[in-house]
């Protein structure tokens, strides 16, 4: 009667989705009497959820052979599934595939269980990783097929997903995108168990996030906030996935620090034992808004944790080492991620960090190439962000190459796009290049606006390092004459040169452009050259040594002679 009144509550509490309680009434019950299979299947889904890894993997394992004894092939495929899920997710990949295997050769006994499909997935999965979208593309429609052919909506909804993430990444976006939407309703409709929401959901939402789909990610992020509030002590391994793709879009919209929160908590769940593999995700989420705070210290202990457990730390370590004036490192950092880094969707986040760096670095053509290419993939995948994030690259580019008209007709558009998807930091960014553009043409006033608006904005955010760089400009935070040698420098003059234009000694040049590093945060010449490029301040003619009063004031024109 007891172990009746026990089981009880333990099934109520899985109907109520209270994950914890159900564990806690479950390992009562079965201490007093094994667990039948639909027990261990609600006690092992609800362990889990909770990211309790070991213990999950042990009640799936009795599961699975209950099952095969009952004769339950279908319900034993499927609960291999979760086996291979469970133990992928703790980094366990030899043991994983060794129950993937165990099950194929099940399904081999079994020609018509159409449950074969479960086994299908991990396949897809692994082609999608491996770079074989067409063949990723091709196992999820077989297990799709087989899906519908035995009615089970969990395994319709996980096959559908792949095929829109393959589609994506065959760049047919909108095809794949409508496959994702179908999935993501399944889920709203509850067609779907929260294992497969979970699943679903992190992976739509970490979709949008590459695609920089702000808007698709913001409507469903609504919907994955009330999935993951509607779980009572929800705090395993899934909910903190969840919460690094969360901090994501905080962080694109605006809203830091709860995008610091979420990505902290992720970090927490995801270093108790189950999904650390993910757990470097986290920890790179939260060194970016570090690294966007200006709080250097500990964005880089944030990314080297993220490295620990595995995560690739680019762009933003190398975006860290620019602002710290590590120039050289920052570009070596971006050429490597690169090279090792074919998937365009990924690249893509990687060049408009590398036109950043090669600028700062001096390298106005490798800028250009990196630009060139963000816009072919833009044009590839046709997504409103992407197209803005090229638009500042192009602008950043045009202004180093003495072209502000050429900047300012590809920087006002990207603006727009940005306050569209109301994304208000790189808006603000977009503003600075308008603003460089205009003061460039020689309109200050409006280069005056658009430079107060950005700071607001940057003011509101917290990010510290640009609003330092506007608020400290009085052209570039330097002295007059600080402007004035910055402008030689570009210009190609040495310091024995620039002494005998502005009438010094070659001591107070060298202190001069010591300060100029230091304010600008460049370490070389060339940088420094670089910026005056940028933002406005190089001399459209070269004086000749010696001719005092032949000096053009500073405004965008050619690069530097190489």
């Amino acid at each position: 009667m007891e172990v009746s009144a026990t089981l009880t509550r333990a099934r109520e509490c899985h109907s109520r989705r209270a994950w914890a309680d159900t564990c806690v009434h479950y390992a009562a019950a079965d201490a007093a009497a094994p667990l039948g299979i639909d027990d261990l299947a609600r006690f092992g889904e609800a362990s889990q959820l909770l990211g309790r890894g070991e213990e999950a993997v042990r009640l799936l394992e009795r599961e699975y052979r209950a099952r095969v004894e009952s004769g339950d092939i279908a319900g034993a495929l499927r609960c291999a599934y979760w086996l291979h899920e469970t133990l992928a997710m703790r980094g366990e990949f030899s043991y994983a595939g060794g129950w993937l295997a165990r099950a194929a050769r099940l399904a081999d006994g079994e020609p018509d269980c159409a449950q074969r499909g479960y086994l299908l997935l991990p396949e897809a999965e692994g082609r999608l990783r491996g770079g074989d979208p067409d063949g990723a593309y091709a196992t999820a429609t077989r297990a799709r097929e087989l899906a519908e052919r035995c009615g089970d909506p969990d395994l319709v909804t996980a096959a559908t997903h792949l095929q829109g993430m393959a589609r994506v990444r065959q760049e047919r976006v909108d095809e794949g995108l409508a496959l994702l939407d179908e999935a993501m309703v399944a889920l709203a409709a509850g067609e779907a168990s929260p294992r497969i929401a979970g699943h679903v959901y992190c992976g739509f939402i970490a979709v949008c996030h590459d695609l920089h789909e702000v808007p698709r990610a913001r409507e469903w992020t609504l919907a994955l906030n009330e999935w993951v509030d509607g779980q009572p002590r929800f705090d395993g391994g899934y909910s903190g996935i969840c919460l690094i793709h969360r901090s994501e879009l905080l962080q694109l919209t605006g809203d830091w620090p709860d995008a610091a929160r979420q990505a902290r908590t992720a970090c927490e769940r995801l270093t108790q034992g189950f999904g650390e593999m993910l757990a470097g995700g986290a920890f790179y989420q939260l060194g970016e808004i570090h690294r966007l705070r200006g709080e250097a210290g500990p964005a880089e202990e944030a990314f080297r944790q993220a490295s620990r457990y595995g995560a690739d730390t680019q762009p933003g370590f190398a975006l860290l080492r620019l602002a710290q004036g590590r120039v050289d490192a920052a570009a070596a950092a971006i050429r490597r991620a690169l090279a090792e880094t074919p998937d365009r969707l990924m690249r893509a986040r990687l060049l408009a960090a590398a036109v950043e760096i090669t600028l700062a670095a001096g390298d106005v053509a490798a800028a250009r190439e990196c630009a060139a290419e963000l816009a072919e993939i833009a044009e590839a995948f046709g997504r409103r962000a992407l197209h803005a994030r090229t638009g500042c690259a192009l602008a950043a580019v045009a202004l180093a190459e003495g072209d502000p008209e050429a900047a300012l007709a590809a920087a006002r558009p990207a603006w727009r796009i940005w306050r569209d998807l109301d994304a208000p930091y790189e808006a603000a960014r977009a503003r600075v290049l308008v603003a460089h553009a205009c003061r460039a043409l020689g309109d200050e006033d409006a280069a005056a606006m658009e430079l107060d608006a950005a700071c607001e904005v940057f003011t509101r955010l917290g990010a510290a390092p640009d609003r330092a760089r506007i608020t400290a400009r009085a052209r570039g935070g330097l002295s007059p004459r600080e402007v004035e040698v910055l402008g030689l420098v570009a210009a190609g003059l040495s310091n024995h040169a620039i002494a005998r234009e502005l009438v010094l000694s070659e001591k107070t040049v060298a202190r001069h452009l010591s300060n100029i590093f230091t304010k600008l945060g460049v370490g070389s010449r060339t940088a420094a050259a670089a910026y005056a490029f940028a933002h406005g301040l190089a001399y459209t003619e070269i004086p000749m040594p010696g001719a005092t009063g032949m000096r053009v004031s500073p405004e965008a024109g050619s690069p530097p002679p190489s």
